[in-house]
């Protein structure tokens, strides 16, 4: 037998264990995701896909192993930290594939880590500029992924495509200029235009705050080229293949009174209208339809945006502060429900779209609908196939709500909505008042919920299993007052000054689960701590959720009898997801407290300074006796 040198055996070593690893990347890389496995991703139990666990955004799990008998047994299986000193606002979703957590990170970061071991595979840091402008703390909301590589957009408005076996950069595009105020915090989604064939990534922008225009964005998987862009401010062109296609709304009928159309010729407020679609979409396959929430219109200041000596319910400042359904082929708004007309209370409405079947009590029929719980406080039931079809130039379909209740108490902007025609009961008192002649500010009024909402970012879910949807809502209010304001290129655009407050004494955050039929709230939860995470449902009759003072939690979400609970250490104000792996299920979140709430809030800022910082991955699952039960 011939005997190999020590070199030359080290060197066979390194050769062999290198073909191994190739080989183990070539078997990885053999297993792209394709569109078949995204449209999938609500029936499948062993990939997280997409951020609302499918396209219709339900967060609903088929997954039963864990439940409401031994979920009490849960224990964690790992953690991760993500490491530094950028430990704050881990607002993510993470996703799961062939046995790799993706997770994105707070300052623009991206790890990909073993999901059996908690093992780092790589990471990818974002070279931030100093000059970025975050709005609302540095998060980053979760990864998109597709075929052979994963996507997430940068707090510098950038989009970055990065290779998924080994985090190297595909393709970056920026979007916009994160000088004057232009970033990305929420999740990218892929849809198929099933009109084309085309897999699309789409992604909105962030920065009402500071006063650009909104637009969404569909771009070419795989090579991150621009297919279209829609403005999401009334009368701003769109673009298709690079060239202008079609204005935002009708120029003939402007709802901004600062419109070059109007009679006042002024621009200001319509050329830094906001309307930005933050949050992530959904997608109809069923009628080829983009939907998503948009933002906000700026300034706050009503006053800048109502022809003067009007009234603001008037000049509604479409289409911003609603939900937008987009034709996937063209960028062309089909149908627009506005949710606050003309937003005085930077209400927003970019809280998530789902898609559900709604069954019409009187008829007996089943609707194609949606359902969305917004920062205004109420919770809307749609008809999504009336606001699919494609309209006029004015795509403002207000006749498409079939219900629109309260979730949360003390609201005083507006009694309810006019179903007749969909318009908000506002009490015109809720207005804040101008400046007076010489003062800085109008006088201060109390107003429920704040801009801070009824709910936020933080998805709610719904479980076809109990018919319920679970809204992660909070009780609280604010002094709120005008402010005189001008757009200056990256400071603040709000006009409106304001602090938040306490609604109750024993707590602030109300976890609700609402009966879209009827409108009724069948069970809550309260929290001493503000809500800030989303909601997941499973198969096993479980809702998970997170809370600010550092757990997970487990209910029952039949009739919310909390079952488990888990300190990780920090503030949760992520969103939680399951899979099931190696004939396991698995739970796993995002800890580290962060987000709007102690930056912006107040009361609630004394209130969370108790919060540890952190910055972690949690996995936990049942132990193999427990299972077995």
């Amino acid at each position: 037998m011939t005997r190999l040198s020590a070199p030359r055996t080290r060197m066979l070593t390194r050769l062999t264990l290198a073909a191994a690893a190739l080989l183990a990347g070539a078997t990885h890389a053999a297993k792209p995701v394709t569109w078949d496995d995204i449209a999938n991703d609500h029936k499948t139990t062993a990939d997280v896909l997409s951020y609302g666990l499918g396209l219709t955004a339900q967060r609903y799990s088929p997954a039963r192993t864990i439940n409401t008998r031994n979920v009490g047994g849960l224990v964690p299986v790992w953690s991760y930290s993500f490491g530094g000193e950028k430990q704050r606002g881990q607002e993510g979703q993470v996703l799961v594939h062939d046995g790799v957590i993706y997770a994105t990170g707070s300052y623009s970061r991206f790890f990909a880590i073993d999901a059996r071991t908690g093992k780092r595979l790589w990471t990818y840091e974002h070279r931030l500029p100093e000059d970025i402008r975050p709005c609302c703390d540095v998060v980053n909301r979760g990864p998109a992924i597709y075929g052979d590589k994963v996507f997430f957009g940068t707090l510098d408005a950038s989009i970055v495509a990065l290779d998924r076996a080994t985090g190297k950069v595909v393709w970056r595009e920026k979007f916009g200029d994160h000088k004057v105020g232009y970033t990305m915090t929420g999740a990218p989604f892929v849809v198929k235009d099933q009109k084309s064939g085309k897999v699309l990534l789409v992604h909105g922008s962030s920065g009402d705050e500071f006063g650009v225009v909104g637009y969404l964005y569909a771009r070419d998987i795989d090579t991150g080229a621009e297919v279209w862009a829609r403005p999401m401010v009334e009368g701003h062109m769109g673009r298709l293949n690079g060239k202008p296609s079609t204005p935002t709304g009708d120029p003939k009928a402007p709802t901004w009174p600062n419109d070059p159309n109007s009679p006042t010729g002024k621009v200001e407020a319509w050329s830094q209208g906001g309307g930005a679609p933050w949050q992530t979409a959904s997608f109809d396959v069923e009628t080829n339809t983009i939907l998503i929430g948009t933002g906000n219109p700026a300034p706050w200041n009503t006053w800048k945006r109502t022809a003067e000596g009007d009234k603001p319910l008037n000049w509604p400042s479409l289409y911003t502060s609603g939900q937008a359904y987009v034709d996937p082929t063209t960028g062309d708004l089909k149908g627009f429900l506005s949710h606050t007309p003309n937003d005085a209370w930077d209400f927003s409405g970019n809280n998530s779209v789902l898609l559900f079947d709604y069954k019409d009590p009187k008829s007996g029929k089943v609707v194609k609908a949606a359902a969305h719980a917004d920062r205004n406080g109420y919770f809307f039931v749609t008809d999504r196939e009336k606001l699919a079809k494609p309209g006029a130039a004015h795509p403002w379909k207000q006749d498409s709500i079939i219900g629109a209740w309260p979730f949360v108490d003390g609201i005083t902007w507006a009694s309810g909505f006019d179903l007749k025609t969909g318009m908000p009961k506002v009490d015109e008192k809720q207005y804040p008042p101008k400046p007076k002649a010489g003062q800085d500010k109008g006088d201060s009024i109390f107003v429920s919920p704040p801009f801070l909402g009824g709910t936020n970012w933080m998805p709610m879910s719904y479980s076809p299993d109990t018919g319920l949807f679970y809204i992660p809502g909070n009780h609280w209010a604010m002094d709120y007052w005008s402010e005189n304001v001008s757009y200056k290129a990256g400071a603040a655009y709000l006009g409106q000054g304001f602090r938040i407050k306490k609604l109750y004494d024993d707590h602030v955050g109300i976890l609700r689960a609402i009966n879209p039929v009827t409108g009724k709230i069948e069970w809550e939860h309260k929290e001493q701590f503000p809500l800030w995470a989303g909601t997941l449902t499973t198969a096993g009759g479980l809702l998970f959720t997170g809370t600010s003072d550092g757990y997970i939690k487990a209910f029952d979400s039949k009739n919310g009898k909390e079952l488990w609970k888990f300190q990780t250490g920090s503030g949760v104000v992520s969103v939680p997801v399951t899979w099931e792996m190696d004939g396991e299920q698995y739970i796993g979140i995002q800890s580290g407290y962060g987000g709007a709430v102690p930056l912006w809030g107040g009361d609630m800022a004394e209130l969370t300074k108790q919060v540890s910082q952190g910055g972690s991955m949690w996995v936990f699952k049942l132990p193999r006796q427990v299972a077995s039960r």
